[in-house]
């Protein structure tokens, strides 16, 4: 039986932290524009990075963005606009320019937060039946709050993207919140226990182990909770991290929840590559929040 939003509400032992703006400091690169935040999200403040176009008239559409792993501890939200290796370039800038209103924040251990190691902060919850994912997620959830209460957003079109480790947040996000509006998400659609069967699972750090998830749900049963809000979901298929077999199983389970609406479901599938972002995905990015959230 598919596992419901409550439900994996309670597996990831959700809950939102109050967020507020604590300061704000704008830097202007011509026809965009950086807000570099200071947030309070919880009892810890938390660097944000916003970009946004440097003229704005109206509420814009949105874009929450997760950032990825990759070992990059120190960068965190700092990808949002120095990209990474397996980006094509910074989509920071990409996105003001297209008129998008593009927040990340550090996730725990990461960035400006990345003052221990995941494996101490993942053991220290995991001991309590938590999980760091699900702590990323709760404050992911926090940051899609402010970015909704932004005067210069329409809270009806936001979008979530992220590649990797920002893949999964975001559809993961998405599946327990319809504030989001589509989701694009590249580089880590699969079925975990497929992942474990294929030995390929130690791919992912210990910050994504979720106690008893698999038990209940798996990369495409949550996907579908997402629907039918428009999803995209691209993969290379020499990734280690979504195995032509691992994805299959997932797509076998999500594609039932589209039923009747397969334009709102898009996979990009790219053979022979790897665990990077390509220009085609890049271009089916912007395409499909051009569609979906203007």
């Amino acid at each position: 039986m598919p596992i419901t939003r409550s439900r994996f509400s309670e597996l990831l032992g959700f809950e939102e932290p109050p967020i507020s703006l604590v300061s704000s400091e704008e830097e202007g690169r011509g026809d965009y524009v950086i807000e570099h935040l200071r947030l309070q999200i919880g009892d810890e403040v938390v660097r944000g990075i916003l970009t946004r176009p440097a003229q704005v008239d109206r509420r814009l559409p949105a874009i929450l963005y997760g950032h990825s792993h990759g070992g990059g501890y120190a960068i965190g939200a700092r990808e949002l606009l120095d990209g990474r290796e397996y980006l094509v370039d910074p989509l920071g800038p990409v996105f003001a320019r297209a008129g998008y209103v593009t927040l990340a924040i550090d996730m725990p251990i990461f960035g400006e937060r990345a003052t221990v190691s995941e494996s101490f902060a993942a053991k220290a919850l995991l001991w309590h039946g938590k999980s760091l994912f699900g702590q990323m997620v709760c404050e992911h959830a926090a940051a899609l709050t402010y970015l909704a209460g932004r005067s210069d957003v329409d809270p009806k079109r936001i979008g979530a993207f992220g590649i990797s480790m920002g893949c999964t947040l975001s559809y993961w996000l998405a599946a327990l919140d319809d504030r989001i509006a589509a989701v694009a998400h590249l580089c880590c659609f699969a079925d975990f226990r497929t992942m474990i069967e294929l030995g390929a699972h130690d791919g992912h750090g210990i910050y994504l182990t979720v106690p008893g998830l698999l038990r209940e749900a798996d990369g495409g049963t949550i996907a579908a909770l997402v629907a039918p809000r428009p999803q995209l979901i691209c993969i290379g298929e020499a990734d280690k991290l979504t195995p032509p077999l691992a994805v299959e199983r997932a797509w076998a389970e999500l594609a039932p929840a589209y039923a009747g609406m397969e334009e709102r479901l898009e996979l990009v599938s790219e053979p022979g590559v790897g665990h990077q972002e390509t220009p085609r995905m890049r271009e089916a990015t912007l395409a499909f929040f051009e569609k979906w959230l203007r």
